[in-house]
């Protein structure tokens, strides 16, 4: 085994274990919870020793990379989430190897990745960015739409051919009234995910939690965490 791949098993193991302790704290079953792991700025040699350590959903935020990188791990089981804010000129290239966008915020974006899609026959599994730092309708500072354009936002993407309405994403903000209060964000996002169900049972995706506060997102009630730094270590240029 060489180096790198020791330090990531270990590293997806540390992981492993605080996702399962959060789970039995939370009453939960471990397979409630699905790990994706968030490998920007890294090298597709470490997309494959994750996929070879057992990891299957992947995560990155700027297709620059993320469209290079895909292709060079094309013959992997892996499913690829599209998790940063994408302007609609990325769309077609997105498109093209993204399982699921997490970061659909506005009708524009619906309407370029639904075309796409239908052009290419692909189906695009769609989660509703919720900005919790915006106001009611509103955009947040990274991205999303605010509490009350989710459902507008979540009707549009289930009418449109070539998309799947999964369900919710959002990110801890760093300002407002949820500002560290990582809880109590998440716990907010899940009772939107209850609105949302109610008129799409199917949607039922609540993406939620990073490296720092995962637990609070499992005791919240999230079905996937994003986790990037806790797996492969700080990024370059942060270090």
């Amino acid at each position: 085994m060489t180096d790198r791949k020791a330090q990531l098993a270990a590293n997806l193991a540390n992981v492993e274990e605080r996702i399962t302790a959060a789970c039995t704290a939370a009453g939960r079953k471990r397979e409630e919870v699905t790990l994706i792991v968030v490998t920007k700025t890294y090298p597709a040699s470490d997309v494959r020793i994750l996929s070879e350590l057992g990891a299957r959903h992947v995560a990155e935020n700027r297709d620059q990379d993320a469209a290079p990188k895909s292709a060079e791990c094309s013959d992997l089981p892996l499913l690829w989430h599209f998790v940063g804010q994408l302007q609609t000129n990325k769309v077609r290239s997105v498109v093209g190897y993204a399982d699921f966008v997490q970061s659909v915020d506005r009708a524009r974006l619906v309407t370029a990745l639904s075309k796409e899609a239908v052009r290419v026959e692909r189906e695009v599994g769609c989660l509703i960015q919720v900005a919790l730092d915006a106001q009611e309708s509103g955009r947040g500072e990274r991205g999303g739409v605010g509490p009350g354009g989710v459902e507008e936002l979540a009707e549009l993407v289930a009418r449109s051919p070539g998309l799947r309405l999964d369900g919710l994403m959002t990110v801890a903000p760093l300002t407002g009234e949820y500002a560290g209060r990582q809880r109590q964000a998440f716990e907010r996002l899940m009772d939107l995910s209850t609105v949302v169900r109610r008129a799409h049972p199917a949607a039922n995706m609540v993406s939620a939690g990073m490296s720092s506060d995962l637990e609070q997102a499992v005791a919240a009630g999230a079905t996937h965490v994003r986790v990037g730094t806790a797996v492969l270590g700080l990024r370059p240029g942060l270090r």
